[in-house]
């Protein structure tokens, strides 16, 4: 019988006493070992779950795992050498990759938004735009912006440069994109800024093709003349095209029969809107766009009712409309924010201040007879036609008019109760320059373009600032220079405080005496004035008997 290599050592002690440091280190390396072993089974089963290892690797022999055991037990591992743990951080570094790549692309329409919105603001800075209200459509740079951003019809373009238009002006850059947009607008800009076509440009654009079906559009104004004045200037805009703009006449309100009349765009003063309107002879339910121009007179008292009736005779839900002014005064932005939806608010420069463009100058004249000498003595040292002189009343306007006619300056005058053919032969002869001075009341006040007058004469001193503002703006239109005179008296002196403050606002030195002057509340400023005459009151008597 074989006996085992043990039957040698069978009857032999081991003094574990003796030998207590040997034996501790063979226990702690053979517990060593153990742990090794065990490790190295963990981690095969790690990359079992990880990765399937090849058919190949699979058939390698028992002997041979075990010599890569051995020799990787004894071998030192390469500290961050593991192709496991690289593969896994590969993979998160992809996914981090990936999703920087979102993040980009997230942050890109925000960046383009902020970077847009930048330029949009330094834009309206250069050009002193002011503008209140959410997501503000971008201003224009160049008037061919209308046919890459709005498909804008090339005969608009076309008459634009025919008209001498080469860039937009500060308020046709922001009111036109804004109305364009959708948006209803109220906007503020100097006398003489564009205005007219900053409303009617956007309005054509936006109806694309002539009516066929009634009235699409409606302008308007307050007085005649400015109405006929803006009818003529729109059809300088669609000349080339089948659009119809109509001025309202009194002929047209007692004969025309609207359902059949072709009318894309109506112009009218508010009186005679209403009386159509109250005589059921036209509809304006389809009223696609409303504009208001200046807009601070349309509002006063003795026009509301008239305008509220209008306003509610355009039934249309989506309809647009706009407010246009060189005076914008806040009970009006009140008024015109209660009907008005989503609105923007656009300001040129600032708000309700005379044009820059204009040379503003003070004269004390003492009495009425010291103001006829003093405009007398202005004419024969420098008569600078075409002239505008404003009077408060049509009875001073007939006065001044009787006293002027009769010297050698050709001498016209406009007041209400000139007949319709009168009062526009008055306002043509002036612009063909057959008439170097024009006497008028404030019913050409607002809106009308004289070009080229070198100066407006504040006769009797105006009723308020936005009428001041109104009156001298009819000279230094489009950039050129005017000049204005106000003559006031003893009568006029509590108000003049509130002229220097329109003054000094657009850069024109104010005597510091005035500054100090008591600030009062506008009111109607027409006092009962002695009559205009330089003759003596003895010689009047005697005439009248």
């Amino acid at each position: 019988m074989e006996r085992s290599a043990n039957f040698l050592f069978g009857g032999t002690n081991f003094n574990r006493k003796k030998f207590a440091p040997d034996f501790a280190k063979f226990k702690n390396r053979k517990e060593d070992d153990d742990d090794d072993d065990h490790n190295k089974k963990v981690s095969f089963f790690e990359q079992e779950e990880e990765e399937e290892e090849p058919e190949q690797e699979k058939l390698v022999s028992s002997s041979s795992s075990k010599k890569r055991k051995r020799k990787s037990a004894n071998s030192e591992p390469v500290e961050g050498f593991d192709v496991f743990k690289s593969s896994k951080k590969s993979r998160s570094k992809g996914k981090e990759v990936e999703q920087d790549t979102k993040d980009e692309t997230l942050e890109n329409p925000k960046k383009e938004l902020y970077r847009r919105m930048e330029q949009d603001s330094l834009s309206r800075k250069q050009y002193n735009i002011h503008v209140s209200g959410e997501n503000v459509p971008p201003p224009l740079k160049s008037f061919t912006e209308l046919s890459s951003r709005y498909g804008c019809k090339k005969y608009i373009l076309r008459n634009l440069a025919a008209l001498g238009f080469k860039e937009p002006t500060p308020i046709q850059r922001q009111a036109i994109p804004v109305l364009l947009s959708g948006r209803e607008c109220f906007a503020c800009a100097p006398t003489g800024s564009g205005k007219t076509f900053a409303f009617i440009c956007p309005m054509l654009i936006k109806l694309k093709r002539h009516s066929t079906d009634g009235i699409r559009a409606v302008i308007l104004s307050p007085a005649r003349e400015l109405a006929a004045q803006t009818a003529r200037e729109g059809k300088k805009l669609i000349k080339g095209s089948k659009f119809n703009i109509r001025l309202m006449t009194k002929p047209l309100v007692k004969t025309a029969d609207f359902s059949k009349l072709q009318c894309d765009v109506l112009i009218s003063t508010p009186m005679r809107l209403k009386r159509a309107i109250k005589a059921k002879k036209i509809d304006l339910s389809k009223v696609e766009y409303l504009v208001l121009d200046e807009s601070d007179k349309l509002f006063e008292q003795s026009m509301l009712k008239q305008i509220d009736g209008v306003v509610k005779a355009c039934s249309n839900p989506s309809i647009i409309r706009s407010l246009f002014s060189a005076t914008l005064p806040d009970s009006v932005e009140e008024l015109a924010r209660s009907i008005m939806h989503d609105a923007v608010r656009v300001i040129i420069g600032r708000k309700n201040t005379a044009s820059e463009t204009v040379k503003q100058k003070l004269v004390f004249a003492g009495t009425e007879e010291g103001k006829l000498l003093a405009l007398r003595q202005s004419f024969a040292q420098s008569l600078n036609p075409p002239v505008l002189i404003f009077l408060q009343s049509k009875e001073r306007a007939k006065q001044l008019y009787d006293e002027l006619k009769c010297e050698d300056i050709r001498v016209g005058v406009i007041h209400s109760d000139l007949p319709p053919g009168e009062r526009e032969n008055a306002v043509d002869s002036f612009r063909a320059g057959e008439t170097w001075v024009l006497i008028a009341t404030d019913v050409i006040a607002r809106g009308m373009d004289f070009k080229g007058i070198n100066c407006v004469i504040n006769y009797d001193f105006p009723d308020s600032a936005s009428a001041y503002i109104h009156r001298i703006g009819r000279s230094g239109r489009a950039g050129r220079s005017g000049e204005a005179i106000t003559f006031y008296t003893e009568e006029d002196v509590p108000f003049l405080r509130n002229i220097a403050n329109t003054m000094t606002s657009s850069g024109c030195e104010v005597p510091s005496w005035i500054l100090t002057l008591k600030k009062k509340k506008w009111k109607k400023h027409r006092p009962k004035r002695d009559s205009i005459s330089t003759r003596p009151k003895d010689s009047k008597i005697e005439q009248e008997e």
